[in-house]
């Protein structure tokens, strides 16, 4: 009964998020104010996120709830068996956690657009787009198989190309719907033939019934190689939703949809589900998969970061932020700090929802002006938004007292922890470095913004803090971005309820020589036989490891977060330093992270260019190789069918003919002989006989 009121709960809080998406679309003409039910069934939604926390919480379950039933039955396939499509929800703790994160987030967002998106032509199909946007997010938060998650996956990808191209008409919008459609493509083909694998070797897509037949040894095609390369394959899903490299270029290009999408994509929904997908299937990933996701992670952390230190557009300096934070998350699952991977997941939907809000407040107040370095004092026109914006940025730039601090200092410590295990020390290279440009892009970002003297003195008087439907989502997300939400001590997130109630490292199912060896002091530590051995973030040297890495990391974490703080307050803020004779000074370096690493001017080179010259190629192929052997073909059939012509006129027809004049001739000359007179037969017969009788 008790899991029964949950499923019910929960679907529920799938289907009204769409139910209000068909109110809008069927009732769109006859009621213009039909988007304020849509707020009040996604304000419902919440709720009924809000009731399956609770009864989860007060329950304690450590069972997770599944409800599954039959789609589609083949019956028996000769070859294989018994074949048939379970669809199923899921509900466990991490589930939970990101139903109350989508469902807040988007009321919140629901909220915030009044105000933002009032006027606008589009008004209502704006709504009826985020109901479905909401809708296929917490479809695949419930999903509790590949297939299902798949749906849902590839219908919040069209969501988000309806929504990043909201304003078609805009040739840019409309060519960045387009760039975020086509390169998540890319990545969804790898994740579906990841699972079509699993589904060839094991007849189904549910997670537990594959993570059950893995444990049992039963591995892809008999080869660890196999099961590693299906975990990558299906990680690039992950690659093109949370925009990591090298699918990451479509992300903020992003910022062409309406601001308040972009709060709603960088924080609870598209780029989440990446993650939350890394997360859904660790239980199978090799040392080898983590290794290379750890890699991709940590890359895109440090390429994302140091495009942010030179962008001037605001929206686009928090994108780049996004795809950092992400590479972070992607980073933590590979090093197999799981528990802080989603952690940051649910602090940075917090504080990034926040900081793309607050931008879109002061976007909105300052008439659509995005460039950083046309605005400046705003602090003082906009003080909650100002303020709201800095507790935010505290927390992205993990300084202590603010969440943000709690899950990066986890994720920074279980890189360190990985690297002294396995050697792999560029990670938290990675990691640390990353942490000091955040700090110090933010707080650039927050100089040039709001202090100083404003820069454009007609925009600056016309600006005002925006009203309570906007500054209020603003208010509510900077309280969730401090520490005491999730723990209650600001340096120890594991003495608080989020970890140690909330979010449980799964145990791997991995055969065991696909685990890490770990190197420490040059002596391998091998770990126990198949039955016994322990995962390698489960197992007893990663737990020391990690318990050695927190004093460390909290000591290098907080200084260089201070210091990339400090630095920015010496060169923007206090001018000890002109950052514009540095940038002269390193314009290599500058140029080369303000035009992003020219990784879009490379793929327009190579993919785009490519792609045309080729089709160009093609073109010219078809014209003069096929359309040549057409018309060549065209050509000798014509002569032969002229050659053919002639002789059939000349000779066919003239044998023909020749031969009807003979016999017209011969009968000409045999019809005088024909008179009917007996006399001149008898005349002819006796001459007939007086000839032969010579001859003879």
């Amino acid at each position: 009964m008790f899991d029964q009121t949950i499923v019910t709960l929960s679907i529920s809080s799938l289907l009204l998020p769409v139910f209000g998406f068909a109110l809008i679309v069927l009732f769109n003409k006859r009621f213009p104010q039909i988007y304020k039910l849509g707020i009040g069934i996604l304000l419902f939604g919440l709720a009924s996120a809000i009731t399956i926390m609770v009864i989860k919480f007060t329950q304690y379950l450590h069972n997770d709830i599944i409800f599954r039933f039959t789609w589609i039955d083949f019956g028996n396939i000769p070859g294989i068996g018994k074949t048939q499509i379970v669809l199923g929800v899921k509900i466990d703790n991490i589930a939970t956690i990101m139903l109350f994160v989508v469902n807040l987030i988007s009321s919140l967002v629901h909220i915030y657009s009044l105000e933002y998106m009032k006027g606008d032509s589009r008004f209502n199909r704006y709504y009826a787009y985020l109901g479905i946007f909401t809708f296929s997010m917490i479809g695949i938060v419930i999903a509790d198989n590949l297939l299902m998650m798949y749906i849902f996956w590839e219908l919040v990808g069209l969501s988000s190309y309806l929504l990043i191209g909201f304003w078609y008409e805009k040739k840019s919008a409309s060519d960045a719907g387009k760039k975020a459609f086509l390169t998540n493509r890319v990545g969804d083909i790898g994740m579906l033939i990841g699972i079509l694998i699993l589904y060839t070797n094991y007849h189904t897509f549910t997670f537990d019934q594959i993570f059950h037949e893995i444990s049992l040894g039963h591995i892809p095609f008999g080869s660890s190689g196999w099961l590693t390369a299906t975990g990558i394959l299906v990680f690039l899903g992950a690659v093109g939703k949370s925009a990591q490299f090298p699918l990451h270029v479509w992300l903020p290009d992003a910022m062409e949809g309406p601001t308040p999408v972009s709060a709603l994509i960088h924080s609870a929904t598209m780029v989440a589900a990446g993650v939350y997908l890394s997360l859904r299937i660790f239980p199978i990933l090799t040392a080898d998969a983590m290794l290379f996701i750890a890699v991709i992670g940590g890359f895109t952390s440090f390429l994302a970061a140091s495009i942010a230190l030179t962008q001037n557009d605001i929206k686009r300096v928090l994108a780049y932020s996004t795809v950092s934070q992400l590479g972070y998350m992607v980073m933590s699952v590979g090093v197999g700090a799981y528990t802080f991977a989603f952690f940051h997941l649910v602090t940075h939907a917090f504080f990034k929802s926040n900081l793309f809000l607050g931008s879109g407040s002061v976007i909105h107040a300052m008439h659509h002006e995005q460039d950083i370095r046309n605005m400046g004092g705003l602090r003082k026109k906009m003080p909650v938004t100002y303020t709201t914006f800095v507790i935010s940025s505290l927390a992205l730039s993990g300084i202590p007292l603010f969440s943000g601090f709690l899950s990066k200092d986890g994720i920074l410590a279980g890189s360190l922890a990985f690297a002294h295990l396995t050697g792999h020390w560029l990670l938290p290279t990675f990691g640390f470095l990353v942490a000091m440009m955040t700090a110090f892009y933010m707080f650039r970002l927050i100089i040039i913004a709001f202090h100083g003297k404003p820069r454009n003195q007609e925009k600056y008087d016309h600006a005002h803090e925006t009203p309570l439907v906007m500054t209020i989502p603003l208010i509510v997300l900077a309280t969730l971005s401090l520490f005491f939400w999730f723990s209650p001590n600001p340096v120890s997130p594991e003495s608080g309820w989020f970890l140690s109630k909330w979010v449980h490292t799964p145990q791997q199912v991995i055969p065991n020589e696909s685990r890490y060896h770990f190197m420490i002091n040059d002596n391998t530590v091998e770990q126990e036989n198949a039955e016994n051995s322990a995962p390698v973030m489960n197992s007893e040297e990663y737990e020391h490891a990690m318990h050695w890495a927190h004093i460390p990391t909290l000591t290098m974490s907080i200084t260089l977060a201070g210091l990339g703080v400090l630095l920015a307050f010496l060169l923007y803020q206090w001018r000890v330093f002109d950052p514009d004779k540095w940038a002269e000074k390193l314009k290599p370096l500058y140029l080369f992270s303000l035009n992003k690493w020219y990784v879009d001017e490379f793929y327009a080179a190579t993919f785009i260019g490519g792609t045309i010259g080729l089709s160009k190629l093609l073109s010219l192929f078809d014209k003069y190789v096929v359309d040549g052997i057409v018309n060549g073909t065209a050509f000798v059939t014509r002569g032969l069918s002229n050659i053919s012509g002639v002789f059939d006129k000349y000779v066919v027809d003239g044998a023909v003919n020749g031969t009807a004049f003979l016999s017209g001739l011969l009968g000409l000359g045999f019809r005088k002989l024909q008179t009917g007179k007996i006399q001149t037969y008898i005349v002819l017969v006796v001459f007939s006989i007086l000839i032969l009788l010579l001859l003879i």
